[in-house]
């Protein structure tokens, strides 16, 4: 992986200002949790992610976010953030990762936001991007895209020190990974399906003790594909991820975005090429973060706020008074 380029971030007196923008986000969307309504879930936390980013004191640029400026209205790609005093920053977020999940009150829905120097986070295309991501304590490329799944499950173990059962593989359900879980199945290894939030199920590689989960593999959104490593960037752990083209458009906004080389397979830090600040708030109750709790007069949440300059993973409780 590359080394980070030496770049003056004071991520630390930022760091508590972005978990009060992931809450703001999470609280404003728990009120529809359950509702079945995704697109107000959705824009309750947008609103709330866009006050609180506007408050600190920075010159933040979003290059992952709602949209393109036409599909958005608010937090699209390229939108000024912040007070204009301050840092230059990029912006990483999706104010409501698994606006499904909270429509219909199931798990790991979460707010989540990353922060690092301007120019420093690959600005990608909304496009699929497939991926890979282990966790941390294992020698450096052990895993490719360029494997089977097959290889990576028994390379895997055999690092792990135990055999293809005691793998366990997260995988987004979707109908065109059929394939893929037959053959990871057919190796003896566990899956986890999710029906949404890959940021999340990537992060689980990470916390294998909280979650169970040894690898990820798939396909899914490019930008969340930069979320999720900004995250592994400051939890540990190694990820891959090449940009999957369907046709001449998706190939146009990767022009768009200034990317050329359209087989190049990005490592961790290459999708992150600076230390980051992250934050996610849990939405919906999950494997690694409790949901927002409503009780009368209070909404509880808890943030997982890293740094990656420093390892530091402080997890944050909020009662906050609704009234």
């Amino acid at each position: 992986m590359t080394k980070n380029p030496p770049v003056d971030f004071n991520d630390r007196m930022l760091s508590l200002g972005l978990a009060r923008v992931s809450e703001a986000a999470a609280m404003a969307s728990a009120k529809l949790i359950g509702h079945g309504d995704e697109k107000a879930a959705d824009q309750a936390a947008v609103d709330a992610m866009r006050r609180r980013l506007n408050e600190l004191d920075i010159k933040g640029v979003v290059v992952i976010g709602e949209g393109e400026r036409d599909e958005a209205p608010m937090l699209f790609i390229g939108e000024e953030v912040g007070s204009g005093e301050g840092p230059a920053v990029d912006i990483a977020l999706d104010p409501l990762e698994g606006t499904t999940l909270t429509a219909k009150d199931m798990p790991n829905a979460l707010a989540v936001v990353a922060m690092g120097p301007r120019g420093t986070m690959l600005h990608a295309p909304d496009v699929y991007m497939e991926k890979l991501a282990i966790g941390p304590g294992y020698p450096e490329n052990l895993v490719t895209l360029d494997m089977s799944p097959t290889e990576r499950v028994r390379v895997l173990a055999e690092a792990k020190g135990g055999g293809a059962d005691d793998i366990t593989v997260c995988i987004l359900e979707r109908p065109r990974h059929e394939d893929l879980i037959d053959e990871v199945r057919a190796t003896g290894a566990a899956i986890r399906l999710i029906t949404d939030g890959d940021v999340a199920g990537i992060m689980h590689c990470a916390d294998r003790g909280r979650t169970g989960i040894d690898m990820y593999m798939g396909s899914g959104g490019a930008p969340e594909g930069v979320l999720a490593a900004a995250a592994l960037k400051c939890m540990g752990g190694q990820m891959w991820g090449k940009l999957l083209f369907r046709n001449d458009d998706e190939r146009g906004r990767a022009a768009k975005a200034g990317i050329t080389d359209l087989d190049r397979v990005y490592a961790r830090d290459d999708l992150v090429r600076a230390d980051v600040i992250f934050a996610a708030t849990g939405v919906t109750d999950g494997s690694l973060l409790p949901g927002i709790k409503r009780e009368v007069g209070y909404l509880t949440s808890e943030t997982l706020l890293m740094r990656s300059k420093t390892g530091s993973v402080r997890r944050m409780f909020y009662r906050n008074p609704t009234k």
